[in-house]
């Protein structure tokens, strides 16, 4: 009798045991997305998403992208999420091994140069950087407008800067990269470590310098051209400087993770993403990734002057380079 109920005991351990790592069951209806784009961006995506799926439960999540880059890395395979959107190339590249193979998607409308040969991802944006300015708050400052990226180092400057940081933001890494090819490895370590001296902030979205320049909390800001003009349209007055040393850009991607895509309702989701959102999705990050767009967004900068990017796929080098920023 003692035997019978301790294996009754043993039995019931066993099955509690086994429900605790299993989990609660994820509701059929739900596709999980992980996304890297802008609050209003994602607004957009989400509610064209709810409209072509009214049955389905969209879960849209906004991370940051070195947060999200952390995440897929670290969970593999097992993450929640089921599509990644807009996460900067170089992080895709990190975690290929846990995506799904695209092949089957044609990408003929696709500028050939931005196709990875794995089909591990679509391209779903190329984005640009650029120094940007408060010209009101320059003024109110008694601040002269900067003629290069080393006026942001002198003194006049200290405590109205915004930059994004490398870590956190795959625009603060762009810059970066762009500092790198054009001085040197050493040199552009050495113009960030004076950078931060004048900067308030590096912060974690490559948004937030823009977003500090709106509300009058910096003059100078490291930011996000698409961003700059979404803002400049609305007519708050900052400006988009042209620099020597050329415009700093990359590419996002759209993926899914390996074996998500036999769940017919995350298809749906990523095929409507890939055949239709990812055009819809030029209205705010304009830059061509497509053979036969134009850019018609109005006062958009035309025949930008991109920067050499070398390098900037590279994961090791990304890894590295991570390891030694301090800020």
């Amino acid at each position: 009798m003692v035997k019978k109920i301790l294996s009754i005991l043993l039995s019931a351990v066993l099955l509690a045991s086994f429900s605790a790592c299993s989990g609660p069951q994820k509701d059929p209806n739900q596709v999980v997305i992980y996304s890297c784009a802008e609050e209003f961006r994602n607004e957009h995506i989400l509610k064209r998403l709810r409209e072509e799926f009214p049955d389905y439960n969209i879960n849209l999540q906004y991370i940051s992208t070195g947060k999200c880059a952390a995440k897929l890395k670290s969970e593999g395979k097992s993450t929640e999420a089921d599509i990644v959107i807009a996460l900067e190339e170089s992080h895709i590249v990190a975690i290929e091994d846990s995506l799904a193979d695209l092949s089957e998607y044609d990408t003929s409308d696709y500028l050939p140069e931005l196709v990875p040969q794995s089909r591990k991802y679509l391209p779903w944006e190329q984005f640009s950087g650029a120094v940007v300015i408060n010209p009101e708050t320059l003024k109110k400052h008694n601040l002269p407008v900067p003629q290069s990226y080393d006026d942001l180092l002198k003194p006049e400057y200290k405590g109205y800067i915004f930059a994004p940081n490398p870590k956190l933001s795959s625009t603060g890494y762009i810059f970066l990269i762009q500092m790198i090819n054009e001085r040197g490895e050493e040199a552009a370590y050495d113009y960030f470590d004076k950078l931060a001296t004048n900067t308030i902030q590096f912060t974690s979205s490559g948004s937030g310098p823009v977003n500090a320049l709106v509300q009058g909390e910096a003059a100078v800001g490291l930011g996000m051209i698409f961003q700059s003009v979404q803002e400049i349209n609305k007519g708050v007055p900052i400006e988009i400087l042209d620099l020597p040393g050329g415009t700093p850009y990359s590419i996002s991607g759209l993926a899914a993770i390996d074996g998500r895509l036999e769940n017919p309702k995350v298809k749906d989701v990523f095929d409507f993403l890939a055949d239709t959102l990812v055009y819809e999705d030029k209205e705010f990050s304009p830059e061509q990734i497509f053979k036969d767009q134009q850019i018609n967004v109005e006062n958009y900068p035309q025949n930008l002057d991109y920067a050499n990017m070398k390098g900037l796929n590279d994961a090791k080098l990304k890894e590295r380079l991570m390891e030694k920023w301090m800020y």
